[in-house]
């Protein structure tokens, strides 16, 4: 057996004993970097998305010197860099909008850079995607760190989850059963530490399947941020992406079909995100497995909730970690989880949670024992979402999952905003509320608006829930019977485009039904009078616009399904 040392792919930088070598190594040694780091050991790129407009991710630049700490330690040369960051309580008009475009940011880096391995910092919502879909355009040996939710939030002794509590509390203000002074108030309660949210909202759900995909080692989805097992993960992340680059694990030998699969199961498991269908469906996209709309809903549709969290629920992420967190919950399913899948650490999911340890059956429940059944995403389907619409049954209210009522209509946010509030507004809690244009192309960017306030006298009655239908997304955090990325979306001529107030919408989630009681001759007649929106004309809104695929695919943009590898044979000079 050769003992002769594999030659590096940064090597073809480093490596180069002519003038382009010297430029190479001689810029990067004006940091303080001694020879022997460019001898041909691996050069591990962290990839960092911290920045102070992303709360989330606030706390990236010690977590990267942890992650620095372990590649020096397993004989590897880390070279960090920033990508454009994303985050979802400040970036307007959605976080959502500039994940395709983050995802190019990090693919360029990557590939145009003397990278031999990738270590993923990400948070907050977008950027997990975004990070995970452009490395896996790359397709080099890359591993994924998430930075951790924040503490449970504290008011007035009892626990609040960050964005659950906000939609909760606002509703409550809305109606009349709290004060706004009351409200203000617990702005500082809730976020009380660095990390993202600790509800099981977006970031706590991708956070998740980055550990379910088999992308990260376990434990990663719940050690909270400011918890020092976080930095010793971090450490233990930097040491195994060398040895992955040693061993050449890709990311495609990681993200298999089987993988997505487990995920999609996980992901009912937990009561996660809606998001997560649209995020996982890109990245496979992007690495190119076969999966769409409808393998959510087989995989989940009798895969019951184990967790207690909110928004399904009662606890938070930190209660979750001290549970057990995701291993507990992986090995309570190793029953109906592919075992066959290989992970980061060179093991699968399921050996590497077989001793996994529950410490608190009320926030992990056994499978016997469901905290909800049958909780996966449901995939809705019929003449108003021909391609298809999602919702989350583990947050919904029972009695509403069979229902029909009347279409009280907005035409746009715009129009919701001007409206939802007007005491003259015909709607009562039987109705059926409709936002258009709230798509990928319509918003632009498919904003989390589509958990809609309800009308204040319907929360006057002391009712809290209404079916609310709209094109767009909402947050992993929000709650409600609400039938979320409707497919076409109204801002290309989809169905949804036509809906008018008084139509009656008939929601039936046990028959994966979602129809528009309107004749065919009707529709035909509204579709001859729809115009359709204006489209942005210049900059990224554009480009957006033009390419963006729809809900069901992913909403990637159409030429960045696939991928182009990590080869760039051209030098600069």
């Amino acid at each position: 057996m050769s003992n002769a040392k594999k030659t590096l792919r940064s090597q073809g930088w480093f490596g180069k004993q002519d003038r382009d070598g010297f430029m190479h190594r001689s810029w990067v040694k004006n940091q303080g970097y001694p020879d022997d780091l460019f001898d041909g050991r691996p050069v591990i790129g962290i990839c960092n998305t911290w920045s102070e407009l992303t709360p989330c991710n606030g706390h990236f630049r010690e977590l990267a010197e942890f992650v620095k700490r372990g590649v020096y330690e397993a004989g590897g040369f880390p070279l960090e860099f920033p990508v454009m960051s994303l985050g979802e309580t400040q970036l307007r008009p959605t976080a959502m909008l500039f994940r395709n475009l983050a995802s190019m940011d990090v693919e360029e880096s990557i590939r145009g850079n003397p990278i031999d391995g990738v270590v993923l910092l990400m948070g907050c919502d977008k950027t997990t995607p975004s990070l995970l879909m452009g490395a896996a355009s790359c397709d080099l040996p890359t591993i994924g760190l998430s930075g951790g939710p924040m503490l449970n939030g504290k008011f007035r002794g009892k626990d609040v989850g960050s964005g659950t509590g906000v939609w909760m509390m606002s509703e409550m203000v809305r109606g009349g059963q709290m004060s706004m002074e009351e409200f203000v108030a617990s702005e500082s309660c809730m976020h009380r530490s660095k990390g993202s949210c600790m509800t099981m909202g977006t970031a706590s759900t991708m956070a998740s399947m980055v550990e379910a995909l088999g992308m990260s080692l376990p434990e990663n989805a719940a050690i909270p941020a400011v918890d020092s097992r976080r930095n010793r993960l971090a450490q233990l992340t930097g040491r195994r992406i060398v040895e992955m680059v040693k061993e050449d694990l890709t990311m495609s030998k990681i993200l298999t079909r089987e993988a997505f699969e487990n995920a999609i199961r996980i992901n009912a498991a937990i009561g996660g995100s809606t998001n997560a269908v649209i995020h996982l469906l890109a990245l496979a996209g992007r690495i190119g497995v076969p999966l769409t709309l409808d393998d959510w809903d087989r995989l989940g549709r009798e895969m019951d909730c184990l967790v207690n969290l909110q928004p399904s629920g009662q606890y938070l992420m930190e209660d979750f970690y001290y549970a057990g967190g995701l291993p507990a919950v992986i090995r309570e399913m190793s029953g109906v989880l592919h075992a066959n899948t290989i992970s980061a650490n060179g093991k699968s999911i399921v050996e590497n949670s077989a001793a996994a340890p529950c410490y608190n059956r009320e926030v992990i429940r056994p499978r016997q024992e469901p905290f909800k059944p049958d909780a996966g995403i449901a995939v809705v389907k019929g003449n108003l979402a021909p391609d298809g619409a999602v919702i989350k049954p583990s947050a919904a209210t029972p009695e509403l999952m069979v229902h029909t009522g009347r279409a009280v209509v907005f035409e746009d946010i715009d129009d919701y905003h001007a409206r939802i509030d007007d005491p003259e507004l015909d709607v009562d809690e039987h109705c059926v509320l409709v936002l258009k244009n709230c798509g990928p192309r319509g918003y632009p960017g498919m904003a989390e608006v589509g958990n809609m306030q309800l009308p204040p006298k319907v929360l006057q009655k002391g009712i809290t829930d209404m079916v609310r239908i709209s094109d767009a997304r909402m947050s992993g955090t929000a709650y409600g019977t609400v039938v979320l990325h409707t497919s076409p979306e109204a801002a290309i001529g989809g169905p949804l485009a036509l809906v008018q107030n008084g139509d009656l919408i008939e929601l039936d989630v046990p028959r994966r039904r979602l129809h528009l009681h309107v004749s065919d001759a009707e529709l035909a007649r509204r579709r001859e009078q729809w115009v359709a929106p204006e489209q942005p004309s210049r900059g990224w809104y554009h480009l957006y616009v033009k390419h963006v695929q729809q809900a069901h695919l992913g909403a990637d943009l159409d030429f960045l399904v696939g991928s182009s590898g990590a080869a760039v044979p051209r030098e600069s000079h």
